[in-house]
């Protein structure tokens, strides 16, 4: 009997802790590493629908099972990055990097902030880890001492890199911007000297120290570096732009133009370098004119270019010389390169049409540019004057009354207007208005005078 008892009690038992277990929750049988992979990718699901309260939740969840996982912390600051939570997303990707300073992602993360927010000194600290694993991030850390004006340590990185990677437009403009603060040149210079003195076959040092003695005018030392580098590296076609520069002032005219041949046929030398040795050539033919022809060849080189500067310059050069056809083609290419913005082209380029009788072209041009500048008096004469040369007359009047309200302080103008004016009533046989317009002009004429 006791047996049997014994038995019968050990069955209750037996049956209460299965019940026990039935009433247990699942979750609480779940291993942990379980659990925290559900949060975890929980937490990516919802991050991805932008979710982002959801995922961090998720991911506090995983904090509690996990409370070291660098991992976690760098999801927390990417999501409160999506937030907008920039405090917090930088304190979380931190934590990241305390745990795990060996993982770039997570200092990419501390730098993302950084620059988001404009926390530039911020930035440097997170880059300057960065570069530990990619040394391609020295150049956000140029940009970043420029950012924060820390012109001394951006200049030497510069330096370092153009030698290293070689330049860049960037850095260029950089350095550019830097050198224009006179306190830096000289520390330039003699970096560029001490460069030159132990790389004497590296020609940008030698490139960049002429152009900083150029800038500031120290012409002889400049030729002086233009001598050196021709030496040290013969064939270099960058030793002509100096050498150009120094036969010039010499007066030295078919050496300044052998140099410049090789400058401006160069595929090496930067368009505007090959820009400037163009303007100084065409300011020393005009003083220098047998030395035209040269100067035609040189400029044939720049039928296709497509700076509107240089293409005006030409231009302006020919129209000095009053070769009307080679102006207007140059004009035309400088408006085609910018479109219709310069006022000053468009009304030379009016003007070597008249010159050469295209009245066509004035009226259909003068009347499209009286659209687009409705408040500017030449682009009315020009259509005006054009008019008149193809005997319509109204139109000419009715130009010349709508723009003549436009015209102020400017007496030469105005007596053209009125010129126009008489020539317009004289072809309509209002023979009354055009002595009064005439009388007019001459009046306009004599106070001038």
């Amino acid at each position: 009997m006791k047996k049997t008892v014994t038995i019968s009690f050990f069955w209750v038992l037996l049956c209460n802790s299965a019940l026990l277990m039935a009433q247990t929750e699942p979750e609480s049988i779940v291993p942990e590493t379980d659990k925290f992979q559900d949060y975890f990718y929980e937490s990516l699901k919802q991050k991805g629908i932008e979710n982002y309260d959801r995922a961090i939740t998720a991911l506090e969840f995983c904090l509690k099972l996990k409370p070291n996982d660098a991992t976690v912390f760098s999801e927390m600051g990417k999501n409160y990055f999506g937030q907008k939570n920039y405090e917090q997303s930088y304190s979380y990707y931190e934590k990241a990097t305390q745990i795990d300073p060996k993982n770039k992602w997570f200092w990419a993360g501390m730098y993302e902030v950084s620059y988001k927010t404009k926390n530039y000194n911020q930035a440097i600290i997170s880059v300057n880890k960065l570069i530990e694993f990619n040394d391609s991030y020295k150049e956000d850390l140029v940009s970043l001492y420029m950012y924060t004006q820390q012109f001394d340590k951006a200049l030497v990185l510069i330096d370092e890199l153009n030698e290293k990677v070689g330049k860049s437009e960037m850095r260029e403009m950089y350095k550019t911007q830097i050198l224009s603060q006179g306190k830096f040149q000289n520390a330039e210079i003699d970096n560029l000297l001490n460069q030159i003195k132990l790389n004497p076959k590296t020609e940008f040092n030698y490139i960049t120290l002429i152009k900083l003695y150029s800038d500031k005018n120290e012409t002889q030392k400049a030729a002086e570096i233009t001598k050196k580098l021709e030496t040290e590296i013969p064939g270099s076609e960058w030793a002509q732009v100096g050498l150009f520069k120094n036969y010039l002032d010499k007066n030295e005219a078919q050496k300044a133009i052998n140099s410049m041949n090789v400058v401006l046929s160069s595929t090496q030398i930067d368009a505007k370098i090959k820009y400037r040795v163009l303007d100084e050539f065409m300011t020393f033919v005009n003083k220098n004119p047998q030395y035209s022809s040269d100067l035609e060849k040189a400029i044939s080189l720049f039928s296709k270019d497509s700076d509107a500067n240089i293409t005006k310059k030409i231009a302006k050069y020919y129209y000095s010389k009053k070769q009307w056809d080679k102006a207007i083609f140059y004009y035309e290419q400088s408006l085609k390169n910018n479109s219709v913005s310069d006022v000053e082209t468009n009304i030379l380029l009016l003007q070597s049409y008249v010159e050469i009788k295209q009245f066509e072209n004035v009226s259909k041009k003068a009347a499209t540019l009286v659209e687009i500048y409705p408040t500017q008096p030449h682009f009315y004469y020009y259509s005006a004057l054009a008019n008149n040369q193809l005997k319509q007359y109204k139109k000419a009047i009715e130009m010349l009354e709508m723009g003549m309200d436009y015209v102020v302080e400017d007496v030469q103008l105005e007596i053209n207007f009125n010129l126009q004016l008489g020539e317009a009533h004289n072809g309509l046989g209002d023979f009354k208005k055009r002595e009064q317009y005439f009388t007019k002009a001459n009046q306009l004429l004599k106070a001038k005078k």
